[in-house]
């Protein structure tokens, strides 16, 4: 593979209640424990909402490039929305995520918008990088 563009951030303080910065300055950020975790519900993000940030906009990027391959225009108001949950594995050896990506795409009929899903959904790399690693569901609103 070749490598376009490589990002990197370090985690610094108490994990999950510390800070997080990228390398290059333009991420900055307080992090903090939600209440339901155990922790104070500060005003800082956490890991999950940075993921499902990441992967709502990796995802509707992957959806426009699928789109224009198939010229199909999509409208200004297509949106990609990630829930990304968090809970103890089953085998109680750590930690495992949740995921489900709500696409909505007005103005498609069901049958186009969920073909175009689909192939977004193999074209992006947050996809690629948690298939069969994660219970991850897909639906398709239009």
């Amino acid at each position: 593979m070749t490598i376009l563009y490589t990002a990197a951030a370090t985690a610094t303080g108490g994990g999950r209640d510390g800070r997080t910065a990228s390398s290059d300055g333009r991420l900055d950020l307080q992090l903090s424990v939600p209440k339901s975790m155990g922790g104070n519900d500060g005003p800082g993000t956490n890991p999950e909402q940075l993921f499902a940030a990441g992967y709502s906009a990796c995802f509707l990027g992957a959806l426009r490039f699928v789109a224009g391959k198939e010229k199909a225009k999509l409208p200004e108001n297509t949106s990609v929305t990630a829930e990304v949950g968090i809970g103890p594995r089953p085998d109680g050896t750590g930690f495992g995520l949740d995921v489900a990506i709500h696409v909505a795409l007005p103005g498609f009929d069901q049958a186009q918008a969920e073909d175009l899903v689909a192939k977004a959904h193999i074209v992006c790399p947050y996809s690629e990088a948690t298939r069969a690693n994660l219970d991850l569901r897909v639906s398709v609103a239009v």
